[in-house]
């Protein structure tokens, strides 16, 4: 136990230099407190103090007092130390004004301190270098500025894409498959990391023409933009993965053409969904691409449960509302719909058990789930 207090304290020494940890306090404590540790000893009034701390955080001596005006968290503080060291030398100024020109965009503190959580690198960047011409260039593109802030706080790597060599060969590259510039903005607020990671060949127009979706459908520019970002390593390895549970080619591309989604979803969870869907539901292959939610929806959450309580009511003798198509439509519905069509319209007795039954039934977690961890890398989108 004594050894790894030890070694959580190089740690906070390897990661802070004393100086930091000075202005860090372990307790939470107020602005004023935070930069004048003398004030216990003071005798000028609260007034003064008052003034005096907001002199000192007018005009801040390091980055750590520069994030905690703009009212990022000691937790926050800690955390893009860590991921950028580099701040430590940073000049105040140039930060100040780098965080002066992103709120001046219409971005709220709160966002902004959501922003350079997520993206911290954002403090290292020249944003400042050309911003004028690029901050005019998304205006223009976004034809708003009110959209455009929107569009940052969905991705603040706008910032720093380069107009010329990034973002327009992109938008022309979807402007040439047929997705119009309203569909695009939508796409971009949506999907930002569409002007990274598009790409577009022969081989992935094919991919479009074969979902047999038109350029008015609403579904297109989904359909699109999916086949875009993907790798064709990847279409390639789960086109041919649901070849494998029975699905033809036919099917598959009509099933991307109804949910694009689909193509985003892991190999291991449409794997699990389909053994679900062809050994205990006894169902064909192909009924997915008719009902696309049976692979979309959560195996331990909703399809697991569900079926174990129309199995149940077998048991007691009711009356199998949820049997064959109608269990299809239970399997569909949101938590409140299911409960108030096939539990709670039930006398109150037999409510109650198939409710606590229904309960028990979400509660047992796949093996080893409860040691899972979700690890996120960049920007939540």
């Amino acid at each position: 136990m004594i050894s790894k207090a030890n070694a959580l304290v190089k740690l906070r020494f390897l990661f802070f230099p004393p100086q930091d940890l000075f202005l860090l306090p372990r307790k939470p404590v107020s602005k004023t407190l935070l930069f004048f540790t003398t004030a216990t000893y003071s005798t000028k009034s609260p007034s003064q103090v008052e003034r005096a701390g907001e002199e000192v955080i007018g005009h801040p001596k390091n980055y750590i007092e520069v994030l905690t005006k703009w009212g990022f968290s000691e937790n926050d503080i800690r955390k893009i130390s860590v991921c950028r060291p580099s701040l430590r030398k940073a000049d105040v100024a140039h930060l100040q004004s780098k965080l002066n020109t992103l709120s001046g965009l219409g971005i709220s503190r709160t966002d902004l301190v959501k922003i350079i959580n997520c993206r911290p690198r954002l403090l290292n960047c020249r944003i400042s270098q050309s911003f004028d011409e690029q901050l005019k260039f998304l205006v223009t593109l976004f034809e708003s500025r009110e959209e455009l802030v929107r569009a940052i706080v969905r991705n603040p790597s706008l910032l720093t894409y380069d107009a010329h060599n990034r973002i327009k060969p992109a938008i022309a590259m979807y402007e040439e498959v047929g997705v119009s510039k309203v569909d695009l903005i939508h796409m971009l607020r949506t999907w930002p990391t569409m002007i990274n990671r598009t790409s577009f060949d022969e081989e992935k127009m094919e991919y479009i023409r074969k979902t047999g979706i038109s350029h008015d459908s609403k579904m297109y520019k989904y359909v699109v933009t999916v086949i875009g970002i993907s790798r064709q390593e990847t279409i390639r390895q789960k086109v041919a993965n649901f070849e494998k549970l029975g699905l033809t080619e036919e099917e598959i591309f009509r099933l991307f053409g109804r949910l694009p989604l689909a193509l985003t979803l892991s190999v291991d969870k449409v794997q699990r969904n389909m053994t679900f869907i062809l050994g205990t539901l006894k169902l064909p292959a192909g009924v997915v691409a008719q009902r696309p939610y049976l692979l979309y929806s959560n195996l331990e959450t909703v399809l697991k449960p569900r079926v174990l309580v129309a199995e149940k009511m077998q048991e007691m003798g009711l009356n199998l509302r949820s049997k064959g198509a109608t269990l299809l439509t239970a399997l569909k519905m949101t938590e409140k719909s299911y409960l108030k069509a096939f539990v709670e319209c039930h006398p109150e007795d037999v409510a109650n058990e198939l409710m606590e039954f229904y309960r028990n039934a979400k509660g047992v977690k796949r093996l080893a789930e409860a040691s899972k961890k979700n690890i996120l890398k960049g920007f939540p989108f």
